[in-house]
């Protein structure tokens, strides 16, 4: 991965040998809250590779510091989904192995990876 990261407010996101990595600084635990967010980066700010057809991994990792947020990881997990649909892939049917984490991190954000299936 390159350092070559897009910005637009808590959204950044980047590129590189076919991994799609996008980064949401903070925590809130309405999972309905991403997908806006993460779709206005996209629509303003992302200038990377178009949505392509085939199969994809995704993981998705809730960084958290403190006691865990009380949110349920299939909504986080779908409002994510939806959100990048139309710019990583087609449509959220094309991801094959989908993996959602919460874990103790040093500092509360959404990470999530994009790869295409080999």
């Amino acid at each position: 991965m390159t350092d070559d990261w897009t910005h637009h407010g808590k959204v950044r996101a980047r590129e590189a040998d076919g991994v799609l990595e996008i980064v949401v600084d903070g925590l809130t635990t309405q999972a309905r809250y991403y997908k806006p967010l993460i779709y206005e980066f996209f629509r303003k700010s992302w200038r990377g590779s178009r949505p392509a057809w085939g199969e994809f991994s995704v993981e998705i990792m809730m960084d958290y510091t403190g006691d865990p947020p009380w949110m349920d990881l299939d909504n986080l997990a779908k409002a994510l989904l939806d959100a990048i649909k139309g710019y990583a892939f087609h449509d959220d049917a094309q991801v094959w192995k989908l993996l959602v984490e919460r874990r103790q991190g040093e500092r509360e954000r959404i990470s999530i990876r994009v790869r295409k299936r080999a």
